[in-house]
Protein backbone atom coordinates (compact mmCIF):
# COMPACT_ATOMS: atom_id res chain seq x y z
CA UNK A 1 0.00 0.00 0.00
CA UNK A 2 1.32 3.43 -0.86
CA UNK A 3 1.55 6.21 1.68
CA UNK A 4 -1.19 8.07 -0.19
CA UNK A 5 -3.51 5.06 0.00
CA UNK A 6 -2.86 4.63 3.72
CA UNK A 7 -3.56 8.32 4.33
CA UNK A 8 -6.75 8.10 2.26
CA UNK A 9 -7.89 5.14 4.37
CA UNK A 10 -7.38 7.21 7.52
CA UNK A 11 -9.30 10.15 6.04
CA UNK A 12 -12.19 7.85 5.06
CA UNK A 13 -12.67 7.10 8.75
CA UNK A 14 -13.40 10.73 9.68
CA UNK A 15 -17.15 10.47 8.96
CA UNK A 16 -17.29 7.26 11.00
CA UNK A 17 -16.08 8.99 14.17
CA UNK A 18 -18.51 9.33 17.05
CA UNK A 19 -17.50 12.73 18.43
CA UNK A 20 -20.66 14.47 19.72
CA UNK A 21 -18.79 16.14 22.59
CA UNK A 22 -15.47 17.31 21.17
CA UNK A 23 -16.69 17.65 17.58
CA UNK A 24 -13.15 16.61 16.66
CA UNK A 25 -13.26 13.54 14.41
CA UNK A 26 -10.05 11.56 13.98
CA UNK A 27 -9.36 8.64 11.66
CA UNK A 28 -6.51 6.16 11.63
CA UNK A 29 -5.20 3.45 9.33
CA UNK A 30 -2.69 0.99 10.79
CA UNK A 31 -0.54 -1.06 8.42
CA UNK A 32 0.63 -4.42 9.71
CA UNK A 33 3.97 -5.96 8.78
CA UNK A 34 2.26 -8.20 6.19
CA UNK A 35 0.46 -5.25 4.58
CA UNK A 36 -2.95 -5.82 6.19
CA UNK A 37 -4.59 -2.54 7.18
CA UNK A 38 -6.92 -1.94 10.11
CA UNK A 39 -8.78 1.35 10.39
CA UNK A 40 -10.20 3.15 13.38
CA UNK A 41 -11.97 6.30 14.47
CA UNK A 42 -12.43 8.03 17.77
CA UNK A 43 -15.45 6.96 19.79
CA UNK A 44 -16.51 9.30 22.57
CA UNK A 45 -18.62 8.73 25.64
CA UNK A 46 -20.49 11.22 27.81
CA UNK A 47 -18.43 10.02 30.79
CA UNK A 48 -15.21 10.86 28.83
CA UNK A 49 -13.07 8.16 30.48
CA UNK A 50 -14.52 5.32 28.39
CA UNK A 51 -13.80 7.23 25.17
CA UNK A 52 -11.34 5.67 22.72
CA UNK A 53 -9.02 7.34 20.25
CA UNK A 54 -8.80 6.38 16.58
CA UNK A 55 -5.29 5.02 16.96
CA UNK A 56 -6.22 2.67 19.79
CA UNK A 57 -9.36 1.57 17.95
CA UNK A 58 -7.20 0.49 15.00
CA UNK A 59 -4.63 -1.22 17.23
CA UNK A 60 -7.27 -3.04 19.27
CA UNK A 61 -9.01 -4.24 16.11
CA UNK A 62 -5.70 -5.56 14.77
CA UNK A 63 -4.66 -7.23 18.02
CA UNK A 64 -8.11 -8.80 18.43
CA UNK A 65 -7.59 -10.42 15.00
CA UNK A 66 -4.19 -11.84 15.97
CA UNK A 67 -1.88 -9.17 14.51
CA UNK A 68 1.02 -7.99 16.65
CA UNK A 69 3.55 -6.51 14.22
CA UNK A 70 2.95 -3.05 12.78
CA UNK A 71 4.84 -1.04 10.18
CA UNK A 72 3.18 2.39 10.17
CA UNK A 73 0.03 4.30 11.03
CA UNK A 74 -1.64 7.27 9.33
CA UNK A 75 -3.65 9.60 11.55
CA UNK A 76 -6.03 12.11 9.99
CA UNK A 77 -7.94 15.03 11.46
CA UNK A 78 -10.27 17.48 9.78
CA UNK A 79 -8.07 20.45 10.69
CA UNK A 80 -5.27 22.44 9.08
CA UNK A 81 -3.00 21.45 11.97
CA UNK A 82 -1.55 17.97 12.26
CA UNK A 83 -3.02 15.81 15.02
CA UNK A 84 -0.40 13.73 16.82
CA UNK A 85 -1.41 10.78 19.01
CA UNK A 86 -2.16 11.48 22.65
CA UNK A 87 0.10 10.09 25.37
CA UNK A 88 -2.05 7.02 26.01
CA UNK A 89 -2.05 6.16 22.31
CA UNK A 90 1.72 6.64 22.13
CA UNK A 91 2.11 4.14 24.95
CA UNK A 92 -0.24 1.61 23.31
CA UNK A 93 1.58 1.97 19.99
CA UNK A 94 4.91 1.49 21.78
CA UNK A 95 3.69 -1.81 23.25
CA UNK A 96 3.53 -3.37 19.80
CA UNK A 97 5.80 -1.25 17.58
CA UNK A 98 8.41 0.83 19.43
CA UNK A 99 9.91 2.04 16.14
CA UNK A 100 6.59 2.70 14.38
CA UNK A 101 6.40 5.23 11.53
CA UNK A 102 3.63 7.77 12.14
CA UNK A 103 2.14 9.77 9.27
CA UNK A 104 0.02 12.75 10.27
CA UNK A 105 -2.52 14.01 7.70
CA UNK A 106 -4.37 17.33 7.77
CA UNK A 107 -7.58 18.32 5.97
CA UNK A 108 -5.67 19.46 2.88
CA UNK A 109 -3.98 16.08 2.53
CA UNK A 110 -0.60 17.44 3.61
CA UNK A 111 1.49 14.98 5.61
CA UNK A 112 4.34 14.94 8.07
CA UNK A 113 6.11 11.72 9.00
CA UNK A 114 7.58 11.10 12.43
CA UNK A 115 8.84 8.10 14.32
CA UNK A 116 7.34 6.91 17.58
CA UNK A 117 10.69 7.43 19.39
CA UNK A 118 10.50 11.09 18.34
CA UNK A 119 7.06 11.38 19.93
CA UNK A 120 7.76 9.20 22.96
CA UNK A 121 11.38 9.59 24.06
CA UNK A 122 12.51 7.71 27.14
CA UNK A 123 9.55 5.37 26.75
CA UNK A 124 8.40 2.71 29.19
CA UNK A 125 8.08 -0.79 27.78
CA UNK A 126 8.33 -4.46 28.55
CA UNK A 127 12.09 -4.16 28.98
CA UNK A 128 11.51 -1.99 32.02
CA UNK A 129 9.68 -4.84 33.74
CA UNK A 130 12.58 -7.31 33.64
Amino acid sequence: MTTEELCAAARRMLPMAYAPYSHFPVGAALECADGTVFTGCNIENAAYGPSNCAERTAVFKAVSEGYRSFRRIAIAADTEQFCAPCGVCRQVLHEFAPDLEIILVNNRGDTVTLSLPELLPHSFGSGNLK
